[in-house]
């Protein structure tokens, strides 16, 4: 039980932190929720063109949540490190597509030199999402109640249908 309860937080705080990470700067203080999910797929890579919020970096990360969810509820431990790898994976390939578009990612101490907060928040949201997975016990398949021992009858006693005695 304890085991469950602390994966549980641990997943909410990885969900937390991916869904929260779009809302800050990514890189060069551009926002994750400015980037176009399409640009991460498209041979032209990250452009500058601002994208709507559910058509940025946020739907990945909100699907991840509901997967998050899903799993914390189902208490499966796969759906919870599927939410971990879906967050790693979008951030790995933006990571990827940011370098490729900038020549190379500088790590600066201000959000509007170089990869900024969000970057950290949605690697350090999935990797706590992977942590929880593994801390959740989640089902235990074939464990059954002990069975119970119910003595042979007694043929000294009568029955209700007449046999014994």
């Amino acid at each position: 039980m304890v085991r469950n309860l602390l994966g549980s937080v641990l997943a909410l705080a990885g969900a937390t932190a991916a869904v929260w990470s779009p809302f800050r700067a990514w890189y060069d203080g551009r926002h994750g929720r400015h980037y176009r999910l399409g640009d991460l797929f498209s041979g032209g890579g990250v452009t500058n063109v601002p994208a709507e919020l559910f058509a940025s970096l946020f739907l990945p990360f909100v699907g991840a949540a509901l997967i998050t969810l899903a799993g914390l509820l189902l208490r499966s431990r796969l759906l919870v490190a599927l939410a971990g790898v879906i967050v790693l994976g979008f951030t790995v390939v933006w990571l990827v597509r940011v370098g490729q578009a900038e020549g190379s990612l500088v790590i600066s101490g201000t959000p509007t030199d170089g990869l900024g907060p969000g970057t950290g928040l949605a690697f350090g949201g999935g990797l706590v999402l992977l942590l929880a997975s593994v801390v959740l016990r989640g089902r235990v398949r074939g464990e059954r109640a002990e069975p119970v021992y119910v003595p042979p009858p007694d043929p000294a006693v009568p029955t209700l249908d007449g046999a014994g005695g």
